[in-house]
């Protein structure tokens, strides 16, 4: 943080009928010109598309809309801190940032799983509204307030599909002692349906999934599939993402950091993570088909639904998994109680407008060419 010259003149005027003080104008003066260097450590390899450019998109438009006063230098995952100790990262002070997904930190507090992808969950619009108007942003916070730490929802992935496999799975028993590399409460779910779940940062999936060091993997969708190269290092692309109906990524904010800040410049940090939001979420849903149409046309990918029985058994072990992380603490039960709650009623809205419509849209389904 830099505190240039001015902001060392402050005037204080003596208001002799009152006693009080009060701050004269150099005062504001002095505030407009404190500048500040923040870092952002990020999970993502540096620059990736959607995910990795969210955190890129940010930091342009938190200095543009402040003047240059709030500067971010962005590091992708191992640049600066492995991808996987970057909520280490922000609440040690190492830097001022963090972007990521919070099922990351499921060792320290685990309730923050239902923040990120809950299987058979809501999805990125359900998310959104429930976080930012049914209290699950306020639940959020509590969560990760013992660490320093403040947070923000920062971009959604939308539904994820349900990833590459180097066997084809017609059944339950072909999951039987698979590697497979899946984050987060899908893959204790998967785990119980005879799967051996291995995590590691996006980087690593690739060259794991080509040299057999797993024998699946699921990553994001086809934006960020093919980017990764994942169609050649596996046989079989399976939908649909049951375990992820959408991710959302978290901005996260060293508490001592973000109070140091100015009012304004809070404001137009807060509002320029609300931006990315948004902006993530639609790059993906204008990118993801586009990329498929490439993936099955110009690289000949196999495109599989998931057979009914494992969908079928993944939602029984779904209720379990979700039910025991509820059980696990006070606050777990209370995000579960409000996520819960908040899902019931989505649902019963959109099964007479979000699904209504798509059913008379597309009464056939949509088509995959």
């Amino acid at each position: 943080m830099k505190l240039k010259s001015l902001a060392m003149a402050v005037a204080m005027t003596t208001v002799a009928s009152s006693g009080m003080m009060v701050v004269s104008s150099f005062d504001n003066a002095a505030q407009a010109q404190e500048t500040f260097e923040w870092k952002m450590v990020t999970s993502w390899p540096k620059n990736f598309p959607g995910v990795g450019q969210g955190p890129e998109r940010l930091a342009e438009l938190v200095e543009e809309m402040s003047d240059g006063r709030l500067t971010i230098e962005v590091f992708g995952a191992g640049q600066l801190v492995p991808g996987f100790e970057v909520f280490d990262a922000v609440s040690e002070g190492t830097a001022e940032l963090g972007h990521s997904a919070s099922y990351y930190w499921k060792g320290k507090a685990p309730a923050a799983q239902f923040f990120a992808a809950v299987p058979f969950g809501m999805n990125a619009q359900e998310m959104n509204a429930w976080l930012h108007y049914g209290g699950g942003m306020e639940l959020w916070n509590e969560l990760y307030e013992p660490f320093g730490v403040d947070v923000l929802v920062a971009g959604a992935s939308g539904v994820q599909m349900g990833g590459w496999y180097n066997k084809e799975i017609n059944s339950v028993e072909d999951l039987d002692g698979l590697k497979m590399r899946m984050p987060g409460l899908g893959g204790e779910v998967m785990n119980r349906m005879g799967v051996a779940i291995v995590n590691m940062p996006g980087g690593e999936i690739f060259t794991s999934l080509q040299s057999g060091a797993i024998d699946a993997t699921e990553w994001i969708g086809p934006y960020n599939d093919l980017a990764f190269g994942l169609h050649q290092a596996a046989d079989y692309y399976y939908y649909p993402g049951w375990h992820e109906p959408t991710v959302m990524f978290e901005a996260l904010i060293n508490e001592e950091a973000m109070a140091a800040l100015p009012a304004d410049l809070q404001a137009i940090l807060k509002t320029a993570v609300r931006d990315i939001n948004a902006s993530v979420l639609d790059e993906y849903t204008a990118r993801n088909n586009d990329a498929l149409e490439t993936l099955l046309n110009e690289h000949d990918v196999e495109l599989r639904r998931i057979p009914d029985d494992v969908l079928e058994q993944a939602r029984e072990h779904s209720e379990d998994v979700v039910a025991e992380l509820a059980e696990s603490s006070e606050l777990a039960g209370r995000i579960h109680e409000s996520y819960r709650d908040f899902q019931n009623k989505v649902v019963n809205y959109h099964a007479i407008s979000e699904q209504a419509y798509y059913n008379a849209r597309n009464p056939e389904g949509g088509t995959v060419e």
